[in-house]
């Protein structure tokens, strides 16, 4: 079986110190997104968490981007940030239904960020899982659940993601980093780089994200990497020395 697709993306595309940076000095803001999607191969969507968009946004924003481009969709906050997320159905259907499926075939994962303060409850996360549909206005959904308490570090979790081919994201720093693979494809959100090193990483890391990067894509998996630091003014860098290495070693 041939290897899956590997992209390689940032969080957003708005941020005021890529200007001169990242973005050559005198782009217009209106032309960012253009931009950004020519230097990297995916985008997660952050704002999403936030607050609701219009289909028209996220068809303009669907017409700005190369053919093979795809976003992934942050989803909102009111369906993941709850005691029990057991009764979040009615914020989930909200949510799928703002428009997303306008992004069509460009449209990725949709990741699930669980509070920090979200302890695993296997009852609880099973019917939170249930209420996740394959698909969407005849597009089809695929999910990753990035969960930030070590209670999840636990085999019945696992089971359960894998039960439903969700995956578990793999966080290189400060959350609990699960390695395990349940799903056709892997979600790794990378927030370990630095505004000292300019690539974000050290060049030896970033081989060996390269190399992990290719592992994870044996037998058909698709990979989906997001360099995410709260230190993101060199996140840019990090994704295209990256994609670099990707293309070399192809």
């Amino acid at each position: 079986m041939a290897d899956g697709r590997i992209r390689v993306g940032i969080g957003g595309w708005n941020y005021e110190p890529w200007r001169g940076t990242f973005f050559p000095p005198g782009l217009p803001k209106t032309r960012e997104l253009d931009h950004a999607s020519r230097q990297v191969t995916a985008i997660e969507i952050n704002g999403t968490y936030y607050g609701s968009q219009k289909p028209e946004t996220f068809a303009k924003w669907r017409d700005a981007v190369p053919d093979d481009f795809v976003f992934t969709v942050k989803a909102s906050r009111f369906c993941t940030n709850r005691k029990i997320l057991a009764e979040a159905g009615g914020s989930i259907e909200k949510f799928l239904t703002q428009g997303i499926t306008e992004l069509g075939a460009k449209l990725g994962p949709i990741l699930w960020q669980f509070a920090a303060t979200k302890t695993f409850d296997e009852a609880d996360i099973a019917a939170f899982l249930a209420l996740l549909p394959d698909k969407q206005d005849g597009v089809a959904l695929r999910h990753a659940l990035e969960v930030r308490h070590d209670s999840f570090d636990d085999p019945r979790f696992v089971a359960l993601a894998r039960r439903h081919n969700a995956a578990i994201v793999y966080a290189d720093t400060k959350y609990p980093t699960l390695a395990e693979q349940t799903a056709d494809f892997t979600y790794a959100r990378l927030l370990g780089s630095v505004e000292a090193e300019p690539l974000g990483y050290p060049a030896a890391d970033l081989d060996r994200w390269a190399e992990t990067a290719r592992q994870w894509a044996k037998n058909g998996r698709d990979v989906f990497v997001f360099f995410i630091a709260g230190e993101k003014a060199r996140n840019p860098a990090a994704a295209m020395a990256l994609i670099d290495r990707l293309r070399t070693s192809a």
